[in-house]
């Protein structure tokens, strides 16, 4: 698909410029952000993994589905559903597949290492939504890829995916405030930044809990769901408490961080 780039391009960066403005005038933490700094080193691994992925990688996810939809292979290929319930489990199930993976990044060691890159952000806003190590980035395409060939998820639906995931994303890491009113029902749906911003939490019981990038249904069922932090939204605490500010707005430091030894995997529940 020739356009798809363009397309998830033009979406990433309306996403973007419209979150932005929204933090910025309607702020729900104020914290020193320092996002000059911040922004460089978010937006840098965004950069960084985006050419890992192009120039190293020999598959991603959507030329996995071309294949498989080619080669009519797949689950949902060989059961022949319906175009409309194909797309729709596809989405539902891709979206499971991303929870778990992140529920699997808090939970093994050496996934953790690469994972805790995102978690070193001392503060939170939109850019945190793409503070991700080059490593993990790849790691995540390999495991969309292997997922979308299993299930045989026809290309639309993989971009269609992506697309809502990466909106989805910076929506819920962004510094909005949002009013209970909306809050509430919306996040019986999709996460909102209120309910992600506990993940942030330097406390482990918080930082576990909440994993969900887009629907929150999965949180709820397997009883990782947390509706506010110990401290409110205000006073929590944001990133890992053994990374300091100047280790946490370094590029070079969060390029080398999986690789140092720091940190557990943070385990602890209520």
């Amino acid at each position: 698909m020739e356009n798809e780039p363009l397309i998830r391009l033009f979406f990433f960066a309306a996403a973007f410029v419209l979150f932005a403005i929204i933090e910025r005038l309607w702020p729900r933490r104020h914290d020193d952000m320092q996002r000059p700094n911040r922004w460089v080193t978010n937006l840098s691994l965004t950069v960084i993994s985006a050419l890992c992925v192009r120039y190293t990688m020999p598959i991603v996810a959507v030329a996995a589905a071309i294949w498989a939809q080619q080669q009519q292979f797949g689950l949902f290929q060989w059961l022949e559903l319906n175009p409309l319930v194909a797309f729709t489990l596809g989405l539902l199930l891709l979206d499971f597949a991303i929870w778990f993976q992140h529920l699997a990044s808090h939970k093994l060691p050496l996934l953790w290492r690469l994972h805790r890159v995102h978690h070193a952000d001392k503060a939170i806003d939109v850019t945190t939504a793409f503070r991700f190590h080059p490593l993990e980035i790849m790691l995540s395409m390999l495991w969309k890829v292997a997922v979308v060939t299993l299930l045989g998820l026809s290309p639309w639906c993989v971009i269609v995916f992506e697309i809502v995931l990466n909106a989805a994303a910076q929506f819920n890491h962004a510094n909005i405030a949002l009013p209970k009113w909306i809050d509430n029902p919306l996040r019986w749906v999709i996460v909102t930044p209120d309910m992600h911003r506990i993940h942030h939490s330097v406390k482990a019981k918080e930082t576990d809990s909440n994993y969900g990038f887009n629907l929150s249904i999965w949180d709820r069922l397997f009883a990782t769901y947390k509706s506010a932090p110990e401290g409110g939204q205000q006073h929590m605490t944001i990133g890992l408490s053994y990374i300091d500010q100047a280790t946490s707005k370094s590029l070079g430091h969060q390029l080398l961080l999986p690789f140092k030894k720091l940190g557990k995997v943070p385990t602890k529940r209520n």
